[in-house]
C-alpha cells in the first residue's frame, strides 16, 4: 500500500455488512462461447469457431448488485425480465451470489442476452436478443420500488437505456423524500429525467453527448457547474479512462489519476466504479471520499476478462 492510500478514509467490513442498496436498472445475460479458430468458412470470409466452453455471468444492473455484494453490502435487485429460459438462468445466478431479486415477470418480454463468441481470447462477434418490457410491468416495478425503499440506506439506478427505468424521474423524487442518497449510472443525452439525484457517473463520451466537447479543464468545469445547477444534481463523478477521474461537486473539484496496471477489458468497469461508490457512499464516506476505492476497483476489473467484482479484502489489501 502507498503512503497515500493509507491515509484514504475506509468503512470496517461490519459497517458495510450492515448496510443495504437498492439497485434498479436493466438486466442481461451475458453468455460467452470460448472455442478454437483453426480455419476460414468455405461459405464466407469468417473465421469458424469450435466451440469447446461456455460460461455465463450476469450483466447490466445485475453485475452491478453482484458488485455491491462483493463488498459485503446487503443488495436488493429490482428489475423486470420475461418468463422465459435466460430469466430462470438469471434468477439462478442471483441465488448463487446472495443478491436478493425482486423481478417483475412479463409473458411478452424476451429476457436480454449479449452472446458473445470467443476466439483466440479476443470478441469476435456479438449477438444481443432483447426487447422492450410493457406499460403494466413497468407500473407494477414502481409499486414494487415503493415497498421496497425503506429497507434500504442507498439507491442506485444503472440505465442501459433498454426500457426498464421508464418511471426513473418519480423513483428519484420518492428516495430523495425518503432522505436516501441516490447514485445513477446515465444513458443518453437527456438527463433532465435524473434531475436531482446525489450522483451521476458518465464517461467522458457520455457527458459530451449531453453537454458537448470540451476543448480544456476550465470548459470542462463549467459544464460540469451548468449541468449540475440545471439538474440540481450535488455531485458528477466524470470517468476518463487512462485519466482517471473527476469529481464536480459543492466542495470543488477532485480528482484521481488511473490506478489501472494492466488494461486487458474495460466491460462492466463501470459497473464497478457505480457500485463501489453507492456501498461506501451508504456506509457513510462522502463522495470524495469514496471515489478513490471506486477508481482502484475499476482499475482492478479491467486488468480481467469481461464482467467482474472485486471483494472487501482484495480493494482494502
Amino acid at each position: 500500500m502507498t503512503a497515500a492510500r493509507a491515509t484514504w478514509p475506509r468503512p470496517a467490513a461490519d459497517a458495510l455488512a450492515a448496510r443495504r442498496v437498492l439497485v434498479v436498472g436493466d438486466v442481461m445475460l451475458d453468455r460467452y462461447w470460448h472455442g478454437a479458430v483453426d480455419r476460414i468458412s468455405p461459405e464466407a470470409p469468417v473465421p469458424v469457431v469450435r466451440v469447446n466452453r461456455e460460461e455465463e455471468r450476469l450483466g447490466g444492473a445485475a453485475n452491478v448488485a453482484l458488485n455491491v455484494r462483493a463488498l459485503g453490502t446487503g443488495t436488493t435487485l429490482l428489475t423486470v425480465v420475461g418468463d422465459d429460459e435466460p430469466a430462470r438462468r438469471l434468477r439462478a445466478l442471483l441465488e448463487a451470489q446472495d443478491v436478493r431479486a425482486v423481478l417483475g415477470a412479463d409473458p411478452q418480454l424476451r429476457t436480454i442476452v449479449k452472446l458473445r463468441v470467443i476466439g483466440r481470447q479476443q470478441q469476435l462477434v456479438r449477438i444481443d436478443f432483447e426487447s422492450q418490457p410493457t406499460h403494466e410491468v413497468l407500473a407494477q416495478l414502481l409499486d414494487d420500488f415503493e415497498r421496497e425503499l425503506p429497507g434500504h440506506d442507498a439507491v442506485l439506478f444503472s440505465d442501459y437505456g433498454k426500457g426498464g427505468l421508464a418511471h426513473v424521474g418519480r423513483m428519484i423524487a420518492m428516495a430523495r423524500a425518503a432522505g436516501k442518497p441516490v447514485l445513477v449510472d446515465p444513458k443518453g443525452s437527456d438527463y433532465s429525467r435524473y434531475a436531482g439525484a446525489n450522483l451521476i457517473t458518465p464517461n467522458r463520451a457520455e457527458l459530451a453527448q449531453v453537454v458537448g466537447s470540451w476543448s480544456s479543464e476550465q470548459e470542462l468545469r463549467e459544464s460540469a457547474a451548468a449541468l449540475r445547477q440545471r439538474l440540481g444534481l450535488a455531485a458528477l463523478l466524470l470517468t476518463r479512462s487512462e485519466e482517471g477521474m473527476t469529481l464536480f461537486g459543492d466542495d470543488g473539484e477532485h480528482h484521481v489519476d488511473a490506478d489501472a496496471r494492466e488494461v486487458f477489458d474495460v466491460t462492466g468497469a463501470g459497473d464497478t466504479v457505480i457500485a463501489t461508490m453507492a456501498a461506501l457512499m451508504a456506509a457513510g464516506l462522502p463522495a470524495r471520499d469514496a471515489m478513490p476505492w471506486a477508481n482502484r476497483a475499476g482499475g482492478i476489473v479491467v486488468g480481467r476478462f469481461g464482467t467482474a467484482s472485486v471483494g472487501y479484502g482484495e480493494l482494502f489489501a
